[in-house]
């Protein structure tokens, strides 16, 4: 087995994410996302098809960005996990969200981590 560390790192999206009534309005949110992969061996071929294409994470993320919002970053942090352990090959995934305008003077944020097992 060969397990491999694949990170999207800082990913800005404007997404409708809060509870009050200006949230409801898009605003930045920053991403970070860290998956623990499995592999049966490690790539031998340098060809995508023996690794996990990341680019569903960014698309995903993408997706639930343009959709109707969510009021929590914890609800946010947790879809975008499940999105990640949805493939077998994920053993752990742990994922970071910063909403970066709320205070002029700090970001606030949130961060899960999740495993295969304990899910």
């Amino acid at each position: 087995m060969a397990d491999y560390s694949i990170i999207l790192d800082r990913l800005d999206v404007a997404m409708r994410l809060g509870i009050h009534p200006h949230e409801m309005e898009p605003q930045r949110v920053r991403l970070s996302v860290e998956m623990t992969v499995r592999y049966p061996h490690p790539p031998s071929a340098d060809a995508i098809d023996e690794v996990m294409d990341y680019d569903f994470v960014r698309t995903g993320i993408q997706e639930l960005a343009a959709g109707p919002g969510f009021a929590l970053q914890e609800t946010l942090v947790e879809a975008i996990a499940a999105m990640c352990l949805a493939d077998a090959r994920v053993q752990r995934v742990r994922v970071r969200s910063m909403k970066l305008d709320v205070y002029p003077d700090a970001r606030v944020g949130c961060e899960v981590v999740r495993d295969r097992v304990g899910r």
